[in-house]
């Protein structure tokens, strides 16, 4: 099958990478990753219609702690912007310990959609505190994106957007995200449980492409997952529950847009994600 034939190449591609580095020493560090997921939620919300999504980004580090990187996505559904239906993220920032096992990491992020509607890329800035406790790593974020169209709230409701005539075109609005993670591995065994929590407070409507970074303005997002590494390999299979508490009620004002094009189903209800990931 062309999957299996395109796994195989990106597998060997990723174990004979760190042979390559070993060759000379540098300053610069590279990281990344590919991978599959069965549904690509962004804080909770589905970004590709509730289908299969694939993945990948490349992080170029500093040994200063600088680095910058790119991430990018397909897109389908609440998440389309037209174009190429994709989401690249571009990324830079800068890491320092504080101590052992305990790190800062800030920087910013720019979320772009290429060839896509006219004012929907944003920026956003974030810091993050890590730290470990025995086998157990916890972090903590903010992100926070200053005010902007694509936040705005052009469209009030569902409907409005449907006639495709602005209710307050040019609206600028910001966002704010918090969250919180852990996740610990089990001792002798290639399993690693995590769990995520996460707070959105933004534009309780629709922006100029008729979605919005923060579904009915303030919510939140949760997740318990189990992540298991393939010995011998850079590949690591995951499943995980992802869910909000984003009503049907609360959300109706956003229909038709925050559903499914299949069925009609909420993109923020509770579901299994799988996944398929090899780093490098």
């Amino acid at each position: 099958m062309r999957f299996q034939n395109i796994t195989a190449a990106v597998l060997a591609l990723f174990v004979a990478t760190p042979a390559l580095a070993q060759e000379e020493s540098s300053p610069f560090s590279v990281s990344g990753s590919i991978g599959l997921a069965s549904d690509y939620r962004f804080r909770g919300v589905s970004q590709t219609d509730k289908e299969m999504a694939i993945q990948g980004g490349i992080t170029v580090g500093h040994e200063s702690g600088f680095y910058v990187g790119t991430w990018g996505s397909n897109l389908a559904g609440w998440g389309t912007f037209g174009g190429s239906n994709t989401e690249l993220d571009i990324f830079g920032g800068y890491k320092v310990a504080l101590g052992e096992g305990v790190a800062l990491d800030a920087g910013l992020t720019w979320f772009m959609y290429p060839g896509g509607a006219d004012k929907t890329d944003f920026a956003e800035l974030y810091a993050k505190l890590s730290g470990t406790l025995g086998p157990v790593t916890l972090l903590g974020g903010v992100a926070y994106a200053p005010k902007q169209q694509a936040l705005g709230r052009w469209y009030v409701s569902g409907a409005s957007a449907s006639t495709g005539v602005y209710d307050d075109p040019g609206d600028k609005e910001d966002n704010l995200y918090l969250w919180g993670d852990i996740s610990g591995a089990i001792p002798e065994t290639p399993i690693t449980l995590k769990a995520h929590l996460g707070y959105s407070n933004g534009n309780k409507g629709l922006g100029p492409n008729g979605t919005s970074i923060a579904p009915t303005g303030k919510y939140l997002d949760w997740l318990v997952g189990i992540d298991v590494a393939v010995p011998g390999t850079p590949v690591t299979a995951g499943v995980a529950y992802v869910d909000t508490d984003i009503s049907k009620s609360e959300s109706a004002y956003l229909l038709p847009n925050f559903a499914s094009t299949k069925n009609g189903s909420s993109i923020a209800s509770g579901k299994l994600v799988f996944s398929l990931t090899a780093a490098f």
